[in-house]
């Protein structure tokens, strides 16, 4: 048909993400908040009853054996509160890929096992010597990184709980099918799959399932986004959480649970939120060389050390201040906050963010190419004329021996083989003529072995045999097949989408359908131009009523009567021009085009869009998201840039004076310092990273 491919095309699987965070480090966040409180438990104590090195704080409580309390606190937290870093880089050295939890593991053991040392040496061996310990350093070390970690988790978390509060809009109850026919009231987590509810007019859809019996109108609003109601029928697919409208519905349950839509959903944000993005990866890159710096950087200030003063104590002292400032705090923490900001805030906003690395390509997206229907336009077809064509009657078997229209009109008994044919499918062009012919109360002829044709439309077979098919201009140009070219020049010169009906190779009807302009394309186009990116829509529509949509938008490029293949061409003509290329559709015809696209986004949140193709789904289906996406991306990818100077700067500047680099000239960096430095650098990543906007 003119304006729909007619048939789903399956776009790349999705990726399920590692599961994990940097380093191994796998934590649900309960456990996080749990090593977390329990860590600041056992410091609060290490902090009163110790100072950290080189600082004589005002208030330190000290009694007999107080310095075994601290070693006993200090030795429980390092393996409570110390024991995830300690396993995530485990992990990393058996992987050959020192990072973030290699270096934070460095630090908190080199921060243990001399505090131990100068213990031992100065309440066991009573040596009498000056033997500093470092567990003030080391309480506060995994005090932060716990506490940041968990701050991080819940920001990842923040986007799941955006998606619940949508589960919340499930009923708490479901009319349920009993054995002898009656329904009875049965919890929402009882349901099973396979069982069947009885939906009453005004009542939310309790589960994800087919309709097997009545027919409504279905508001799905609340669930993807799409404000208009869809028609739900036998054989329909109808969503958990959907507005029923005035009529019953009887539904088989197909998914509940983690198997429902709105589950699959908020997979979809967790998927998002562990995968990786680049700047991570060169994170991960920066904070190894980091590890190499620290270790060899460390190695060397205690041979300079050694060789100068003579002093094993100052030597030791030099390098284990190295190994326990390079602990990469705000490094660690740089990214991985913003993205989990930037996700949750995209959440709350419609902007469901897959793939991380979208949001880092988006600020330099200089063409967005977009679909029509469902798009830029509302989807929201009416039929404004339907033809019946062709000199001899029409053929037996068809509409005119079908229940309800004996010695129906000719343009009826068009309209019910039109209607027959696109029945099944759940396209809006389809939809509309459905619509129209029960207005008209028209029976939709019957129709056996329907199938969807690849940038065409639909065929099938009618009761007397005879082959029938759906199609659009370009479709009977190719095949020659003839038609009223200066009937279809009048109707697609009005904006309007042209199809025909075909049968046996003869053009027997046609049919002509408006869609209204969604009230935000406008606008949406202006900005686009505005911030200097090239707007292009890509339709199957014939040419005349995508030139009379684009004159409207104000789209200077613009292409029509495009297979889906063509799509995926010009997306990747332009990529190969060195265009960073944006595509938008619905995820169905055009998921291929969505794949190859630098960014795909999908309008709507349709369950094989969100799975299947989209980088990005737009849940509002409101064009105005695509520059809230590219400000969001902006945005972010401003606050990763921060952070990370933040992060590495610090490690870079406070390395080679911990080494004492600057000793000669009276600077000297001592732990005690180091430790507020280090400490500053992450409160200020974090406090950065959750001011982040959207706009």
């Amino acid at each position: 048909m003119g304006g729909h491919d007619g048939v789903r095309e399956d776009g790349r699987g999705g990726s399920s993400g590692k599961g994990a965070s940097e380093g191994g480090m796998a934590m649900h966040g309960s456990d996080l908040k749990r090593r977390f409180f329990a860590s600041l438990v056992l410091t609060v104590p290490i902090l009163l009853l110790s100072s950290p090195m080189g600082l004589t704080l005002p208030i330190t409580l000290t009694f007999p054996g107080s310095d075994w309390v601290v070693a006993v606190l200090a030795t429980v937290l390092f393996a409570y509160g110390g024991w995830p870093f300690l396993r995530g880089a485990a992990d990393e050295v058996r992987n050959r890929k020192p990072a973030m939890m290699t270096l934070v593991a460095l630090g908190i053991t080199t921060a243990y096992v001399y505090s131990m040392y100068a213990f031992a040496m100065g309440s066991v061996a009573h040596d009498g010597g000056m033997h500093m310990d470092f567990f003030w350093e080391l309480a506060t070390l995994i005090v932060i990184m716990l506490l940041g970690h968990w701050i991080e988790m819940r920001a990842v978390m923040g986007a799941g709980d955006a998606l619940k509060e949508m589960a919340e809009l499930l009923p708490a109850q479901a009319h349920v099918k009993q054995a002898d026919g009656s329904f009875a009231d049965v919890p929402l987590d009882e349901v099973q799959v396979g069982q069947t509810v009885m939906v009453e007019a005004g009542e939310k859809v309790p589960a994800d399932g087919e309709v097997t019996d009545g027919s409504s109108s279905v508001n799905e609003a609340l669930v993807t986004g799409e404000a208009r109601a869809v028609e739900a029928h036998e054989g329909d697919t109808v969503f958990g959480g959907s507005q029923n409208g005035d009529g019953t519905l009887y539904v088989r349950v197909t998914g509940t649970g983690q198997s429902g839509y709105l589950a699959q959903v908020m997979q979809l944000v967790s998927q998002a939120q562990q995968e990786k993005s680049r700047a991570e990866v060169l994170s991960d890159k920066v904070a190894r060389w980091l590890f190499y710096a620290a270790v060899s950087v460390g190695l060397v200030a205690f041979v300079a050390w050694l060789a100068v003063t003579g002093s094993v104590s100052d030597a030791l002292t030099r390098m284990v201040t190295v190994f326990v400032i390079a602990c990469p705090h705000a490094l660690g923490l740089a990214i991985p906050l913003v993205a989990a900001r930037s996700t949750s805030l995209g959440a709350r906003n419609g902007l469901l963010v897959r793939r991380r690395r979208a949001l880092e390509v988006a600020p330099r997206v200089n063409v967005v190419m977009m679909d029509k229907t469902g798009t830029l336009t509302e989807g929201d077809f009416r039929v404004a004329e339907v033809r019946a064509v062709g000199k001899r009657s029409a053929p037996a078997g068809d509409a005119s021996d079908a229940p309800n229209v004996p010695g129906a009109p000719a343009d009826d008994r068009a309209l019910a083989l039109i209607a027959g044919l696109e029945q099944s499918s759940s396209h809006p062009l389809a939809a509309s003529i459905v619509a129209a012919a029960q207005q008209r109360g028209v029976q939709p002829a019957a129709v056996r072995d329907v199938q969807a044709v690849a940038g065409v439309g639909v065929k099938g077979v009618l009761e007397n045999g005879s082959h029938a098919l759906i199609a659009n201009a370009r479709y009977l140009d190719e095949q020659r097949i003839p038609y009223d070219r200066s009937a279809f020049d009048q109707l697609a010169g009005r904006g309007l989408t042209v199809s025909y009906l075909v049968i046996d190779g003869e053009v027997r009807g046609v049919v002509a359908q408006g869609d209204q302009i969604k009230p935000t394309a406008r606008e949406a186009v202006r900005q686009l131009k505005a911030r200097g990116i090239a707007p292009v829509m890509l339709t199957g529509d014939n040419e005349a009523a995508a030139r009379a949509v684009a004159h409207t938008l104000g789209i200077d490029e613009f292409r029509a009567g495009l297979l889906p293949q063509d799509k995926v061409q010009l997306v990747q003509q332009r990529r190969d021009a060195g265009d960073v290329v944006m595509m938008v559709g619905d995820g169905i015809n055009d998921a291929p085009a969505l794949a190859r696209a630098d960014v795909g986004v999908a309008i709507g949140a349709g369950t094989d869009v969100a799975i299947d193709s989209a980088d990005v789904v737009l849940v509002k289906s409101d064009p105005e998201d695509i520059v809230r996406l590219l400000d969001l991306g902006t945005n972010t990818t401003r606050k990763i840039k921060q952070n990370l100077w933040w992060g590495a700067g610090y490690n870079i500047v406070a390395i080679p004076l911990a080494a004492g680099v600057l000793a000669p000239v009276g600077i000297l960096l001592s732990p005690a310092v180091g430790a507020v430095l280090m400490s500053l650098s992450t409160v200020i990543v974090a406090v950065n990273a959750m001011t982040l906007k959207n706009k």
